[in-house]
């Protein structure tokens, strides 16, 4: 009898120490791509964690071995990511061959391992005023000496790879490979008849609304949204903008602009929403306005597009690079193109412009996958260790 061989397996040592206990963004990407990798036949993936985070990660990606070493305060973390992780990395006995995955713009600077390296976008470099300054300081650095010895680069859209290859030239390829979607999650259809009802009653919302999902910070265009919002507002007496998301750093000017606003009682915050609750919550929306001035990917707007709600975004974005036809593009920084658009979707919702582009956002979703992102993921990684 002749035994099939089962593919060969391929190391990973990948850093999860960065990521906080309520995900967003970059972080929602390393959860993602733990649980994909874990699932693969193919890899065999160590997860390195913070010392009081290997149990939470062992939920995530059952699939992995989790070890969990990163200090705690994030001071600590870097240092011991710059100078330890390397070595530790290097000695886990990982399948060959085998890579190292900084999945957050920085690598460490000893490691005998080919690293790869993950940039999300270059606002560090572009638009520094968005940031704390000690952290501008520490990720440009960070980028230039990653980038400049990574053996691969992976970044999350082409509007991104564009710009790294402008400002800092890497030497070795870079791989785009976009973020995916839970299709098992995100639907455009509820679990149970009013089940997204109940969501968005225990949320406090029992009227119309618009959303935006994303923390409070300077470069997501709320205070142009208020603006837009308080322009339609007297058209839709009813209708709610609520802000789902955090409040993040310089997030001042963005609270002035809330509490300013005639309106501002029919401005809704309700915070860090579980994932649980995101798809109601999404489906509930009478239309998903991201706003961005610029982001890495934009993973809401793709969210959005998979539930089937209409989404409003900025021109010129990787929003736009990702959504396309399926959505209303609007210039950056013009609350009047914002509020009509806005005001395009909420009196056009039955027509067939508005049924084609759900259409088309739905189409947009559907090639999105996590178990993509991770083949993805697995292409640069061979190319990385030149397997």
């Amino acid at each position: 009898m002749t035994w099939a061989r089962g593919p060969a397996r391929f190391g990973v040592a990948l850093d999860v120490s960065a990521v906080p206990a309520n995900p967003a963004g970059a972080g929602r990407y390393v959860v993602e791509l733990a649980k994909a990798l874990a699932e693969r036949d193919d890899c065999d993936l160590r997860l390195l964690a913070r010392r009081d985070d290997g149990d939470r990660w062992g939920a995530i990606a059952p699939g992995s071995h989790v070890l969990a070493v990163a200090p705690r305060s994030r001071p600590a973390r870097i240092a011991y990511e710059q100078f330890r992780l390397g070595p530790v990395a290097s000695a886990l006995g990982l399948s060959k061959p085998a890579v190292y995955h900084g999945p957050h713009y920085s690598l460490p600077r000893r490691c005998k391992l080919p690293r790869v390296v993950t940039v999300h976008d270059m606002t560090f470099f572009d638009h520094p005023e968005w940031h704390e300054r000690a952290k501008v300081k520490w990720f440009r650095s960070a980028m230039a000496y990653a980038v400049s010895h990574a053996d691969a680069v992976i970044c999350v859209s082409e509007t991104t790879a564009g710009r790294l290859r402008e400002v800092l030239e890497p030497k070795c390829a870079v791989f785009v490979v976009p973020h995916g979607v839970d299709h098992d999650h995100f639907t455009s259809v509820e679990p149970v008849p009013r089940a997204d009802r109940g969501v968005t009653a225990r949320l406090g919302l029992s009227r119309p609304y618009l959303l935006h999902l994303g923390t409070l910070e300077p470069r997501k265009g709320i205070a142009d949204l208020v603006a837009a919002f308080d322009k339609l507002s007297g058209a839709h007496e009813l209708l709610e903008l609520v802000l789902a998301g955090a409040t993040g750093w310089k997030a001042e000017p963005i609270l002035a602009a809330i509490a300013d606003s005639p309106n501002h009682k029919r401005i809704r915050r309700i915070g860090y929403v579980a994932d649980s609750d995101v798809p109601a919550l999404l489906r509930r929306a009478r239309a998903v306005v991201y706003p961005s001035l610029e982001e890495g990917f934009g993973l809401p707007a793709l969210e959005a597009l998979a539930c089937g709600t209409a989404l409003v975004t900025t021109q010129g974005t990787s929003m736009a690079e990702l959504a396309g036809d399926g959505a209303l593009l609007v210039p950056v920084h013009e609350p009047d193109a914002l509020a009509k658009a806005i005001e395009t979707v909420l009196v056009g919702a039955e027509t067939s412009q508005a049924a084609r582009r759900r259409a088309i956002g739905l189409e947009i979703a559907a090639g999105y996958t996590w178990a993509a992102c991770a083949e993805g993921h697995m292409v640069a990684y061979r190319s990385a260790a030149g397997a």
